[in-house]
């Protein structure tokens, strides 16, 4: 089985179009293909949205009984299916279910005139699955007969995100070993870091894990409940069980990205500017002009490889749940604490500056996400 990448993520969303707007409007992604009752989509509405090569889909369903409308009912917005590119679909459904992996979709063939795409379904964690793609022929198809691929927009603009880095997954208390066990031992991800983080009374346990293509990233995060509850926790409560947290993007230029995304509407977490008083005391030179990152409130971090920058937006969803992350790589690889502690930092700085006292701080945090 070859895990060559993540091909695509698919979110449930209770209003695809006005999700879509959102995304375009103030992110960037290019509205380039739908899908519906019309070309074979039973009982929902499908917009595929698509940022250099970060692909979304945005699904609603058009029933109560479809998945996508129990999804929402029970977590809100977030995402659902986090789909992996292989080289045999059919083959990797029937290892990982040969492994233990419950199968949620066997194998099923679409073809169209110049392309022919192999799906099939398993679970992943929580009620988020993974879809197996294989593709053949024209890979600007989604699903050939599925969906309907449109024109580029004539007004696309300048894509200032590459693709996903990573992506970071809230599980239950005592549930972390077995998740990172699964990805071992039936994904054949390999665990590249642990670290134990402790934060104002808060703690948790972080464990990565990637694929062998190093193409696919799982921040796997475990609140540690002999603490204070946290973010985490708040997560958990409010997102009502496991699921992707943050959705980190990465970028070439994160100063110019942010620039963009903030004249658009986007909303960042804020940072206090005594964070850069030492700055590169802390993390060593930094290449970009401190007194921008300052004013961006841009996050700066360093491990063995390297320098990466950082931001967080607060989420775009009414539960306060899912997020995103921008990142900039300057040979950074791995997830120090320095990251970790910083998003927690972000986001009890934005509950403060909402007048919020400690206590539902605590209680909330997870829920108005930075």
């Amino acid at each position: 089985m070859d895990i060559r990448g993540i091909d695509h993520i698919e979110l449930y969303v209770g209003d695809a179009r006005q999700a879509a707007f959102y995304f375009g409007r103030a992110v960037g992604f290019h509205l380039c293909g739908q899908g519906g009752p019309e070309t074979g989509l039973v009982g929902q509405r499908s917009l595929l949205l698509r940022h250099a090569d970060v692909r979304m889909v945005l699904t609603s369903g058009l029933t109560a009984e479809h998945p996508a409308s129990r999804y929402v009912q029970r977590h809100g917005d977030g995402i659902a299916v986090v789909a992996l590119e292989v080289d045999d679909a059919a083959g990797a459904y029937a290892e990982l279910v040969a492994r233990g992996v419950t199968g949620v979709m066997p194998p099923t063939t679409v073809t169209g005139a110049d392309a022919e795409v192999v799906v099939a379904e398993v679970d992943g964690f929580g009620d988020v699955v993974h879809r197996l793609v294989e593709r053949r022929g024209d890979r600007r198809e989604f699903l050939p007969g599925l969906v309907e691929m449109l024109p580029p927009e004539d007004d696309a603009g300048e894509e200032l995100l590459a693709e996903i880095d990573h992506l970071a997954v809230c599980v239950p208390a005592g549930q972390l070993a077995g998740t990172v066990r699964q990805y071992r031992e039936v994904f054949g991800f390999a665990e590249i870091f642990h670290e134990y983080i402790e934060v104002a009374g808060q703690a948790m346990n972080s464990t990565v894990v990637q694929s062998p293509s190093e193409r696919v990233t799982l921040v796997l995060l475990e609140p540690d409940t002999t603490r204070r509850a946290g973010q985490i926790d708040a997560f958990l409560d409010q997102h009502t069980g496991a699921g992707v947290q943050h959705l980190g993007l990465r970028t070439d230029d994160i100063v110019g990205a942010v620039e963009t995304l903030r004249r658009r509407g986007v909303r960042f977490a804020g940072t206090p500017g005594s964070y850069y008083d030492h700055l590169e005391a802390r993390v060593g030179r930094v290449d970009a002009p401190l007194e921008r990152l300052r004013e961006l409130g841009v996050l700066v971090d360093r491990d063995h490889g390297g320098q990466l920058l950082q931001i967080f937006t607060e989420s775009m969803h009414v539960r306060r749940t899912l997020f995103l992350e921008l990142i900039e790589r300057r040979g950074a690889r791995t997830f120090g604490s320095g990251n970790i502690k910083a998003l927690y930092e972000a986001k009890e700085r934005e509950l403060a500056a909402a007048g919020a006292t400690p206590a539902v701080a605590a209680a909330t945090a997870q829920g108005v996400t930075a």
